[in-house]
C-alpha cells in the first residue's frame, strides 16, 4: 500500500541535510512507492500544514548544496499550547502515514515527546548537528565538513599569527560539548585547547601556559576555545564567560558568543602579547558537505525510509561501528553526548595545557 511521508528539518542548518532528504526520497519513491511531501520551516510547517510534494527531479541535483531545502526554524511544539496534541492532529489531516525529523536532540526529542503523547504519529529521526553531541549514535552527519572548514581555518591563521608575533583566539561553536574545538584544534595545532567538558582558570590554564611559551621564544600561539567553554567558579555559580544576548529561543538556548574576544584581551593584558580573535561562527555550519558526510548522508536518509516501509516507529537512524540502522528512541534522546575524558587527555599531549607533557 502507498504511503504518505513527511519530512522536515529543524533546528540549525548543517551540511548534509538535502542529502539525507535525496536519500529518502530517491529510496521511497524507486523501492516502496511512497509519496513524499516536504514541510517547511520545521515543526512549523506541520503545525500550519506548510507542505509542498517531493518528487525525483525536486531532489536530484540538491545532494551538493548546504542548507536545506526545506527551510527550518527554531519552533517548538512543547512550548505551543497544546502543541503536542496540534502536532498530531495535523499529521493526520495532513493524511500521513509516516514522518522523516530530521534535527538535533532539541528537533528529534519533540518528534520523541509527541510518539510518547500518541503513538499513531508514526516518526523516524535522522540525527544532525555539526557539533556532534547528540546521544544515540556514533556521529552525527555535518560534524566531518565542520571540522575540516574549521581546521583549515586555523591553519590559515599560523601564517598571519607567526608574520605579526601574534596569540590568535579562534572561538569555534560547541554550546555544551567541545567535539569540534577538540579535534579541529589537535588536527589544527592549536597550542591551547579549551572545552566546555573541563571549566578553566585564567591565568593558570590560558596566560601561564602562553608566559612560558613565549619565553621559551614562541614568536606567536593559536588558542582554540569553545563557544561554551566556561571558568572555573563555585559549583552554585555559572561559569559562562559571556553571553551576547538574555534571550532564549523556543527550545531555551541562549545565544553564545563573545568567549574568543574577552580572552584575547586577557591574553595582552595579562601576557603582554598582541593578540587577535577569530570567530569562525556560522561558517562552521554552511556550505556544500564534505565526501564523508554526502555519503553518511545518503546512508541515513535510505535507512530512514527502509525504516518507514518497514512500519517502524519511535526510532532513531544511527551509525554504529560501520552499520547505519534505527535504534530504539528513549529519554536519553535529551542528553549530551560529551567528550571523553580519554581524548580531553590525549589532546593534552600536544598543547601547552599545564597538565600534558609537552
Amino acid at each position: 500500500m502507498t504511503k504518505k511521508v513527511g519530512i522536515l528539518t529543524g533546528g540549525g542548518d548543517c551540511p548534509g541535510l538535502n542529502a539525507v532528504i535525496r536519500g529518502a526520497v530517491f529510496r521511497g519513491l524507486l523501492n516502496y512507492d511512497f509519496e513524499f511531501v516536504g514541510l517547511k520551516y520545521g515543526w512549523k510547517g506541520l503545525l500550519e500544514k506548510d507542505v509542498f510534494p517531493l518528487g525525483i527531479e525536486d531532489v536530484r541535483d540538491i545532494l551538493a548544496e548546504g542548507g536545506t531545502m526545506l527551510r527550518t526554524s527554531r519552533t517548538n511544539p512543547r512550548k505551543v499550547e497544546g502543541g503536542l496534541e496540534n502536532a498530531y492532529k495535523k499529521y493526520k489531516e495532513l493524511k500521513l502515514d509516516g514522518i522523516i525529523v530530521i534535527g538535533g536532540e532539541d528537533t528529534i526529542g519533540a518528534a520523541y515527546d509527541i510518539w510518547k503523547f500518541n503513538n499513531n504519529f508514526k516518526m523516524v529521526g535522522v540525527p544532525k548537528t555539526i557539533d556532534n553531541d547528540l546521544w544515540g549514535t556514533d556521529i552525527t552527519f555535518g560534524f566531518d565538513t565542520a571540522i575540516n572548514r574549521a581546521m583549515e581555518s586555523i591553519d590559515n591563521l599560523h601564517t598571519t599569527a607567526r608574520s605579526h608575533n601574534r596569540v590568535m583566539v579562534v572561538e569555534l561553536m560547541g554550546r555544551h560539548a567541545g567535539w569540534i574545538t577538540l579535534e579541529a584544534g589537535l588536527a589544527g595545532n592549536a597550542d591551547i585547547v579549551l572545552l566546555p567538558e573541563e571549566p578553566f582558570d585564567i591565568e593558570e590554564d590560558l596566560c601561564e601556559p602562553l608566559k612560558k611559551l613565549k619565553e621559551s621564544g614562541r614568536e606567536y600561539a593559536i588558542v582554540a576555545v569553545s563557544e561554551g567553554a566556561k571558568l572555573k567558579v563555585d559549583e552554585d555559580k555559572d561559569g559562562s564567560l559571556i553571553l551576547q544576548e538574555a534571550d532564549r529561543d523556543e527550545f531555551g538556548h541562549v545565544r553564545l558568543g563573545g568567549i574568543g574576544k574577552a580572552l584575547s584581551d586577557e591574553i595582552e593584558n595579562r601576557v603582554d602579547w598582541e593578540s587577535r580573535h577569530v570567530v569562525l561562527g556560522h561558517l562552521q555550519r554552511g556550505g556544500s558537505p564534505s565526501a564523508f558526510d554526502r555519503f553518511l548522508s545518503t546512508r541515513y536518509g535510505v535507512a530512514a525510509a527502509d525504516a518507514i516501509a518497514q512500519d517502524k516507529s519511535g526510532v532513531m537512524i544511527a551509525l554504529k561501528g560501520n552499520e547505519v540502522k534505527p535504534v530504539k528512541m528513549t529519554d536519553d534522546i535529551k542528553k549530551i553526548r560529551k567528550v571523553p575524558e580519554d581524548y580531553i587527555e590525549m589532546t593534552r599531549l600536544f598543547t601547552a595545557n599545564p597538565k600534558s607533557k609537552k
